[in-house]
């Protein structure tokens, strides 16, 4: 496990990930982040709006996202797409990606990434629930 993260997810790079230089079209880095949060929410026992079925307690949006590239993958490759929740504020976290090749712990990509609580029917920021709140901290500080 790399240091300062409790949590990551493997994903095989598909054929129709790469590009033209045969790496990881750089796009595909944030659906990479999508599956990354959800199995680590999912691993909390959170339940999300994508899960069939679900009437999640809380929903958030993606208000500001960046990314820092350093190394790329390729087709077949396993990614280890390392997750943490690094800030929870009133109504917005901030999550932090790592991914890495599964047998190299060398980055090849950074990312941050800030949700914002969302009331889907209103369109307007909410605050966390405080049920959200402790899974996490809970998580993260053991």
């Amino acid at each position: 496990m790399i240091t300062g993260y409790r949590f990551y997810h493997s994903e095989r790079v598909r054929y129709a990930e790469i590009d033209g230089q045969m790496i990881v079209f750089n796009s595909h880095y944030l659906t990479y982040c999508d599956i990354g949060i959800t199995e680590y929410l999912r691993n909390l026992g959170i339940t999300t709006p994508v899960n069939p079925g679900s009437k999640p307690e809380f929903d958030f949006a993606l208000v500001k996202t960046t990314l820092e590239f350093k190394g790329s993958g390729s087709f077949d490759d396993i990614l280890r797409i390392y997750v943490k929740v690094s800030r929870l504020g009133n109504s917005s976290f901030t999550t932090n990606f790592m991914i890495t090749k599964e047998d190299d712990p060398t980055p090849l990509v950074l990312i941050e990434s800030i949700y914002a609580g969302f009331d889907s029917s209103t369109r307007k920021s909410v605050p966390i629930p405080d049920s959200f709140r402790q899974l996490i901290e809970t998580y993260e500080q053991a």
